[in-house]
């Protein structure tokens, strides 16, 4: 079997998770969360995001987030910025590593961020040199490589002009979303097969939503192909306020049973990350959407 030894688990509850609910955590809350996470051996959390908060409001005092999180050599922590404005402000904050977003359809970037994809691509390439100035790390989103909710199938030739074009500007990793989560195994081979064409394999990540319950098998596929990292939230919180249909995210603690079930290394300890399961799903009075966690851990919050 072609797997790998080891795989790197990127927490996006913190972020993606937490976008789109109901209830809002304060900044202290949100602290105690990624804190949780970090303690699990979570080596890289997105902690929030410097959009509007008349946008987002769930993410509002991402400063304070950032200001307040205890210092972890072992941890980095990443904002996601949608423009030169927030990226000024997450350096403000002290936040050494940033996250930039795009998409492979214009309809999708018109509802999203009210421009086309080659409009998004010229907003981003106006952040690389403020970054690069203030020596920042710059991780790039790819949504809907799987399909958009405004204009369907989506071809993977079109992921890979749209990669290459985030790797051309400065990203060192671009994140393959499957944003409403209709991918299926085969469908996301291809994908990396075509990305990793132009995109070396190495800079590729998976972030895969679990709409239609295909996210862990299109995981073990991609992992077959030589992906070595992967997108999950926590309690597999989130879904896109953009993307209709959109479900959450892959459960971390769903994709760490299966990667310890494979002997692929992670570094993640799953009891630490049940103890903050509980501590979200309870703040947030939120179902657990993990099968792992709700077996392992049957809580109400």
């Amino acid at each position: 079997m072609n797997l790998p030894e080891k795989v790197t688990l990127v927490e996006v509850g913190p972020r993606d998770g937490l976008q789109n609910q109901p209830h809002t955590l304060t900044p202290t809350e949100r602290i105690a969360f990624i804190e949780l996470l970090s303690n699990a051996g979570l080596s890289q959390i997105e902690a929030g995001s410097f959009v509007s908060p008349a946008r987002i409001p769930q993410l509002a005092d991402t400063d304070q987030v950032f200001k307040g999180l205890s210092a972890n050599s072992a941890v980095r922590y990443f904002a996601l910025v949608p423009n030169v404005k927030g990226l000024e402000d997450a350096i403000d904050a002290g936040v050494k590593d940033i996250a930039v977003f795009t998409a492979a359809s214009d309809a999708f970037t018109q509802k999203n961020i009210n421009c086309s994809v080659e409009e998004s691509l010229e907003r981003i390439a106006a952040l690389m040199p403020i970054a690069e100035q203030h020596n920042l790390r710059v991780r790039g989103y790819v949504s809907c490589t799987l399909g958009c909710p405004y204009e369907g199938q989506i071809a993977p030739e079109r992921v890979a002009a749209v990669s290459k074009s985030l790797m051309d500007l400065g990203c060192y990793e671009l994140s393959l979303g499957d944003t409403i989560g209709i991918g299926t195994p085969e469908k996301a081979r291809q994908l990396i097969k075509t990305v990793s064409k132009q995109v070396p394999l190495s800079a590729l990540a998976a972030h895969f939503h679990d709409t239609y319950g295909q996210a862990l098998a299109n995981l073990y596929a991609v992992l077959q192909e030589g992906i070595t990292v992967i997108d999950s939230a926590i309690a597999g919180l989130g879904g896109c306020p953009y993307a209709r249909g959109a479900s959450g995210n892959v459960a971390t603690e769903d994709v760490l049973y299966m990667l310890n079930g494979l002997g692929i290394e992670t570094g993640v300890d799953i009891n630490a990350l049940l103890r903050a399961n509980h501590y979200v799903c309870s703040h947030l009075g939120q179902p657990n959407h993990s099968k792992v966690a709700a077996a392992l851990q049957p809580i109400k919050p």
